[in-house]
């Protein structure tokens, strides 16, 4: 192994597809202390690869698949693997999680990632082993569903795959791993312009924690911490991610009719407890996890995946469809073609306000959706107006007009959270590095309202509230696990017992703490040598790996990737003016006289902007750039 740090396979493979040659791509330890894995190191990879005007399809874009070093050590909710590339949806960087069984699998192989580069002549499959990188003709598997491809490959390996939408070029086409999903930006569609079908990686080689008595230690308080907390404990494994939908839609962030309002009056018919009441066989999980999110459901006589909150909200509110039937089915024939939920979703609400508005004639209307099965595979395979509506959002606007209220950022369909019921979470969808996504938001709503009950209108310390979430959540994602263990960092009794007057007082008082918040943002990872009790993080990566983690250093280490992010973004074209959202959010007021119900963008970009070290075009500035080691 070359690596003095535990939790690490030790070496990183690169694979040109052209000259169908492999190698190890060199990564050292400084590397994986200045990085750490997963996202953060894909943006060092990309960085010092991909060149101005590179775009998603073109064979010199680069694929990473990485891992981070808690995945494969027994952490709760850690199997969670990294995809990066240049985006053929928005043009910029993009990053992809997925809960599936191939970055366990690959760390098995010997690899902490994949380097993809070049393209092949014609469909190909990779095999990774411990001993060899073999190509293999996949014209057999040329054509086949995400589910079929897998089961021809067979074994025990780990698999990552696409299908039909990736390769016919769907901006918007995902990969697969098992039933999970690397499911934003297009990155299956990246795979099929190479074409590449399938990787599969199978091997014997263990990763090893530095202190293993005490890493079994803390994952044995991290478990218990998850199952006795309301949301991990019980919230997401009763009735899975669908469990917010009922908050959403009384906290007016339920995105309904293409964004028009933020409530929807039949909502309690696709409810994650209706859900779970009339469809669910079991909940299940992906490898390690404690809190088993996943529904199993039935279709056909068939056992698959159910849906989750954001198929739920983009399948169903806003398209005015109330048929939860419906969409358990729409989501398992986009998963058997390999498409992004979100973006499909969003794409054709859009599509539906066109033909309202008299910009398309496409037949499709809101309210209206026994055709979509057929628009979906039309997409898939590029057919009549599924040759458009695979395009995205943008490019149809760009086409038949409706910028106004073509709900996308930087080219990426926005999550299902409406963001005029939660201004912070409007924020973090305009910065985030790959355009309309909750997570890399930093997912303020769960403050604005999901959890806690912070004034969701008012813009004080939205930013620094925002730049911390963010910084704290690309560190953790780049360890290797899953988000949503972070719920616990908020105590359960907060989160249970929102008319306590305790509570009351810590939600009036979050608004006044900006400047505190703002000051740790902006404090060195030495200025903050502490671990935290419901932040379990920090104590296993320096079990692990053998590192000194502390929660300064995690954030540090977060707070170089996303800025890391951005200068890629900047190299491929980004300004600050695309750190905006749609006129609909900005100037159209979501609940009628009501002039707080719309999202103060510029106000709050500029405090965002200022706290991040960025000049007012939104570039970091060079003492930045230097605090961060990016000079």
């Amino acid at each position: 192994m070359d690596t003095k740090f535990g939790g690490y396979a030790g070496k990183v493979l690169k694979i040109d597809l052209t000259l169908r040659t492999s190698g190890e791509y060199p990564w050292a330890d400084e590397d994986r202390a200045r990085y750490l894995g997963g996202k953060i190191m894909a943006a060092k990879i990309l960085y010092d690869a991909i060149q101005p005007g590179t775009d998603g399809f073109a064979p010199e874009n680069i694929l990473v698949v990485s891992t981070g070093p808690i995945s494969g050590t027994g952490a709760p909710s850690s199997s969670r693997f990294n995809i990066s590339a240049v985006s053929p949806l928005t043009g910029l960087c993009a990053s992809s999680n997925c809960g599936g069984n191939f970055g366990l699998n690959l760390k098995k192989a010997g690899y902490d990632a994949l380097v993809v580069t070049g393209k092949s002549e014609t469909p190909v499959w990779v095999e990774i082993t411990e001993e060899s990188v073999q190509f293999h003709d996949a014209q057999g598997l040329w054509g086949k569903t995400t589910s079929d491809t897998q089961e021809a490959l067979g074994g025990k390996s780990g698999k990552i795959v696409i299908g039909p939408a990736g390769e016919h070029l769907v901006r918007y086409a995902c990969v697969f791993s098992e039933d999970r999903t690397a499911g934003r930006a297009g990155l299956g569609a990246v795979m099929g312009s190479k074409n590449l079908k399938a990787v599969t990686a199978a091997g014997n080689h263990k990763v090893e924690p530095v202190h293993k008595e005490k890493t079994k230690k803390i994952y044995r308080g991290w478990v218990k911490l998850l199952k006795n907390h309301p949301l991990t404990g019980e919230a997401l494994p009763k009735y899975g991610t669908g469990f917010l939908l009922r908050l959403m839609n009384k906290q007016n962030l339920l995105a309904t009719r293409n964004y028009k309002h933020g409530t929807f009056k039949d909502f309690e018919m696709l409810s994650g407890q209706t859900l779970a009441e009339k469809h669910l066989i079991k909940n299940v999980g992906c490898v390690t996890c404690t809190i088993h999110c996943g529904r199993l459901v039935e279709v056909k006589g068939k056992r698959v995946k159910g849906p989750e909150l954001e198929t739920l909200g983009l399948l169903g509110p806003n398209l005015e469809n109330n048929n939860l039937e419906r969409i358990i089915e729409w989501n398992v024939l986009l998963d058997e073609l390999g498409m992004d939920t979100i973006s499909s979703g969003s794409t054709i609400g859009f599509a539906m306000e066109l033909q309202e508005k008299g910009l398309w004639d496409c037949g499709l209307h809101f309210g209206q959706t026994d055709s979509l099965p057929q628009i979906f595979e039309d997409i898939a395979y590029r057919r009549g107006i599924g040759d458009l509506l695979a395009e995205g959002t943008r490019r149809l606007s760009d086409k038949f007009g409706g910028k106004d209220f073509a709900i996308n950022v930087k080219g990426l369909e926005l999550a299902a959270y409406e963001p005029r019921g939660a201004v912070g979470q409007g924020l973090g969808y305009a910065v985030a590095n790959r355009g309309g996504c909750h997570l890399n938001a930093g997912y303020l709503a769960l403050m604005e309202g999901l959890g806690l009950r912070m004034d969701p209108y008012t813009t004080h310390a939205k930013a620094a509230l925002t730049i911390l979430n963010q910084n704290l959540m690309e560190g953790i994602s780049a360890s290797g696990c899953c988000l949503f263990p972070l719920f616990s960092f908020y105590p359960g009794w907060l989160i249970s017992h929102q008319d306590n007057p305790i509570a009351k007082i810590v939600n009036a008082v979050l608004p006044f703490s900006g400047g505190l918040v703002g000051l740790l943002d902006r404090l060195p990872a030495s200025m903050m040598p502490i671990h935290l009790p419901m932040f379990p993080y920090t104590k296993a990566l320096s079990a692990v790996t053998g590192m000194r983690m502390t929660v300064g250093k995690l954030k540090e280490i977060g707070e170089r990737g996303y800025t890391l992010e951005r200068l890629l973004n900047i190299r491929l074209g980004l300004t600050g003016d695309a750190d905006t959202l749609p006129k609909r959010l900005l100037e159209e007021n979501q609940i009628e006289n009501d002039p707080r119900t719309h999202v103060p963008i510029q106000k709050l970009k500029k405090a965002y902007y200022r706290i991040r070290g960025w000049d007012v075009s939104g570039v970091p500035t060079k003492k930045k750039r230097k605090a961060l080691g990016l000079q």
